[in-house]
């Protein structure tokens, strides 16, 4: 949420996509239905729809979201930790990373840790700032603290705290 609530000075609407699979992890705890769910009982103050793909990789992800919005300026919202696996992925072939970034531009948010993009790239990565004491909070942070016993729940929106609770404990 925190996330979506930066993205605000850059963007009008907002479109969650959740992959079926991904290239660099497994999905565990909440399915992708739960996930969808869960996304979709979320309150915000700007236009977002949901959707799923069969695709992992951003870039496909883009080029799949541009069949619908062919005149959108793209942009995918993540972490500092996500923006780094981004820009280090080993995508196979040279000149993917410049390729990606042509087709759309990434807004990252600090997360233990500022994120300094190549400089080649800064003119389509952007930095975005969250409020205060949101560094730690992850959907990995929230299952730990599940297992260990700890508070959590003021680390999710109100509406999804129950069913986090049914999810994951």
């Amino acid at each position: 949420m925190a996330l979506a609530h930066a993205s605000r000075a850059h963007v009008d609407e907002l479109l969650y996509v959740v992959p079926r699979t991904f290239p660099h992890k497994d999905y565990f705890g909440a399915t992708l239905e739960q996930r969808m769910e869960m996304l979709g009982s979320l309150e915000l103050s700007m236009p977002r729809s949901i959707a799923t793909t069969d695709k992992g990789l951003l870039i496909d992800i883009a080029r799949e979201c541009q069949v619908e919005f062919a005149n959108a300026r793209l942009y995918f919202l993540c972490g500092r930790d996500a923006a780094e696996r981004v820009l280090t992925w080993d995508y196979g072939r040279a000149g993917v990373l410049r390729e990606m970034l042509n087709e759309f531009e990434l807004l990252v948010a600090s997360r233990s840790g500022e994120f300094v993009p190549p400089p080649e790239f800064r003119h389509r990565v952007h930095s975005l700032v969250l409020p205060p004491g949101h560094d730690q909070v992850s959907s990995t942070e929230v299952r730990e603290r599940i297992s260990r016993g700890e508070p959590w729940e003021h680390l999710v929106p109100e509406s999804i705290v129950e069913r986090v609770r049914e999810i994951y404990s």
